[in-house]
C-alpha cells in the first residue's frame, strides 16, 4: 500500500503544481520537478521512490517520446538531418573534452574525468518535447532539428558509454554490441516501411480500441528491443511513433495515448526525476556545483547555437535549438547510475552529478520559454 500512497501523493501534488504553473505562467514540467524536490527525502520525505514508481516513470518517458514521434514529420527530419548531426556531434564531444579537462584539473583521475564528460554529453529531449508541445512549437524547423539531434546524441552517448564500460571491465564484446545496434536500426527501418501494410490488417479486426492497443504494443515492443541491445528504450518508442505517424488514424492514436500518459505516467516521470536529489551537496560543494551547472549549460547551448547559425537558421531558431539541447534529465541520471553501480565513481561524485543534472533540467524549460517569448 505504500507505493499506492506515494502515487496518490504524486498525482495530487502534480495536479496542484499544474494549476499553479499555469497561473504564474511557468512551464508545467518545471512545476512538476519542483514538486519532486519538495516531496523528496531531502525535504518532506513523503516520496522515496521504489520499484513501482520506477516502472511507472519508465513507461511515462516511453509514452512521451512515442508522442513526440507521432507528432514529428519524417520529411522534415530528413530535410534537417545535416544540422541535426552537427548539433549532436558538437553536443557530445565538446562536453566530453571540457568536462574531462576540468575534472582532471580538479584532481580526478582520467577514468573519472572521462566519465564526467560522458554524463554531460547525454541530452534528455523528453523535457524539451514537453515544453515545445505546451507552446505548440514541436513541429517547427527548430523542433525537428532538436528531435533529430537528440536521437543521434543519445545513440552516440550510449555507444561511447558502452565502449568505456567494456574497456573498464576489460570485456571483449564491443563488436557484438555494435553489430546488434546496427541490426536494430535496420529492423527499425523495415518496421517503418512495413507499418502501412500492417495497418491494413489491423483495420480488418473487430476489436474495440484496436488501433490504440496495437500502437501501444508496437511502442513497448520496440522499447524493449532497444533496451535489449544496450540502447535507451526511448529510441525504440520514438521510432515507433514515427512509423505509426504514417497511418490515417495517427491523430486518434495520439489523442488516446496523450490522455493515458498525461493522467498518470508522464507526471510521475517528471516528479520522479527530482526525487533522487540530495540537497546536502549544495551545502558541501556549492561553488563546484555552480561551476559545473554553468559549464553543463554552455557546453550544449553554445555549440548548438553556432551549428544552427552555420546552416543559416535565424537567431531565434538557433537560440531555441541551443536551449532545447541543455536539459540532461533521465538520460544523464541513467549514465550516472551506471557509474555508481559499476564503481566507476564514488557516492560523493554521484551526488554532485545528480544535483547538476537536476539543475540543468529545471533551468532548460525557463530558457526555452524566455526565447519563445522573445
Amino acid at each position: 500500500m505504500n507505493d499506492i500512497l506515494q502515487i496518490t501523493i504524486i498525482l495530487a501534488f502534480s495536479f496542484i503544481a499544474t494549476i499553479i504553473s499555469r497561473r504564474i505562467q511557468i512551464p508545467e514540467v518545471v512545476g512538476l520537478m519542483v514538486i519532486g524536490v519538495i516531496l523528496s527525502p531531502s525535504l518532506l520525505g513523503w516520496v522515496t521512490g521504489g520499484h513501482t514508481i520506477e516502472v511507472i516513470s519508465e513507461v511515462g518517458v516511453i509514452l512521451l517520446m512515442f508522442l513526440a514521434g507521432l507528432e514529428s514529420d519524417i520529411e522534415l527530419l530528413k530535410k534537417y538531418l545535416k544540422p541535426s548531426l552537427l548539433v549532436a556531434l558538437t553536443g557530445v564531444f565538446i562536453p566530453i573534452l571540457i568536462f574531462g579537462a576540468v575534472s582532471i584539473g580538479l584532481g580526478h583521475d582520467i577514468s573519472t574525468s572521462f566519465f564526467y564528460g560522458i554524463v554531460f554529453s547525454a541530452t534528455s529531449v523528453s523535457i524539451t518535447v514537453q515544453v515545445l508541445q505546451e507552446y505548440g512549437k514541436l513541429s517547427t524547423k527548430a523542433g525537428n532539428i532538436i528531435l533529430g539531434a537528440a536521437v543521434v546524441d543519445d545513440i552516440l552517448a550510449i555507444l561511447i558509454l558502452s565502449v568505456f564500460t567494456s574497456v573498464k571491465k576489460q570485456e571483449g564484446n564491443l563488436l557484438y554490441q555494435f553489430m546488434s545496434e546496427i541490426i536494430f536500426f535496420i529492423f527499425l527501418f523495415l518496421v517503418y516501411k512495413f507499418i502501412p501494410n500492417f495497418w491494413k490488417l489491423v483495420n480488418k479486426l473487430s476489436v474495440p480500441k484496436k488501433h490504440v492497443i496495437t500502437a501501444l504494443l508496437i511502442c513497448l515492443s520496440l522499447s524493449l528491443l532497444a533496451n535489449s541491445v544496450g540502447m535507451s528504450a526511448v529510441i525504440g518508442s520514438f521510432f515507433a511513433g514515427l512509423a505509426i505517424a504514417q497511418t490515417k488514424v495517427s491523430d486518434q492514436i495520439e489523442s488516446a495515448i496523450s490522455e493515458i500518459g498525461n493522467i498518470i505516467f508522464i507526471p510521475v516521470f517528471f516528479v520522479s526525476i527530482a526525487i533522487s536529489i540530495d540537497l546536502k551537496s549544495l551545502l558541501t560543494a556549492p561553488m563546484l556545483i555552480l561551476c559545473f551547472t554553468i559549464l553543463a549549460i554552455l557546453t550544449k547551448f553554445v555549440p548548438a547555437y553556432y551549428a544552427g547559425k552555420l546552416f543559416n537558421l535565424d537567431k531565434e531558431e538557433s537560440l531555441l535549438i541551443g536551449a532545447g539541447m541543455v536539459s540532461r534529465g533521465e538520460m544523464a541520471l541513467i549514465v550516472a547510475q551506471i557509474g555508481i553501480t559499476g564503481t566507476i565513481i564514488n557516492q560523493t561524485v554521484y551526488s554532485d552529478l545528480v544535483i547538476v543534472i537536476i539543475l540543468t533540467t529545471i533551468i532548460a524549460p525557463f530558457l526555452i520559454k524566455y526565447i519563445l517569448n522573445k
